[in-house]
């Protein structure tokens, strides 16, 4: 991203939503026993951005090609200090300057829509961004399902056995 602001990313998203209380997504991660795991949730996030956020299936995949993705973030973290690859800003202040949203986060908001639709609701939550990073693949998805958080058990939790429909 541009130097004046933030990206915003699925990841940050996901981060948003784990923190609301009393809302349907925050209800459905509840059920699906994420309330006191949310914890381990940002640890496999913050873990995911220091290796420039790669999946661990990618981290893995490239393992088999023997590159050691750890060991180049710790050789990069070496040489210009912790967290560089994960293009965190020296200052902490994550929403200071303008911010955009990056490609990857507008995918998540136009799923969440597409989901909104097929599930015939009248409005966009939060909801619908869950199950959007759900079907999105990514980190996002991939820790969610780690936490035993996918569409399908949050569609269970949130319209009970007859929302079978599946918006791309």
């Amino acid at each position: 991203g541009g130097e004046g602001g933030q990206v915003v990313e699925p990841e940050h998203l996901l981060l948003a939503l784990l923190d609301r209380e009393g809302s349907r997504g925050s209800f459905a991660l509840a059920a699906l026993g994420l309330g006191e795991r949310r914890e381990s949730v940002r640890q496999a996030l913050r873990e995911a951005r220091r290796r420039a956020g790669l999946t661990q299936a990618e981290t893995d995949a490239l393992a088999g090609l023997g590159i050691d993705v750890e060991e180049i973030v710790a050789r990069v973290e070496e040489a210009h200090g912790v967290g560089a690859l994960a293009g965190d800003r020296k200052d902490k202040r994550w929403w200071s300057g303008r911010t955009s949203f990056g490609r990857a986060a507008k995918d998540v908001l136009e799923r969440s829509l597409r989901v909104a639709l097929a599930q015939r609701d009248r409005h966009i939550g939060d909801e619908h961004i869950l199950l959007a990073l759900t079907l999105r693949p990514g980190v996002p998805a991939e820790v969610l399902a780690d936490h035993g958080v996918t569409y399908e058990h949050l569609v269970r939790v949130l319209y009970g056995s007859g929302g079978e429909a599946k918006a791309g």
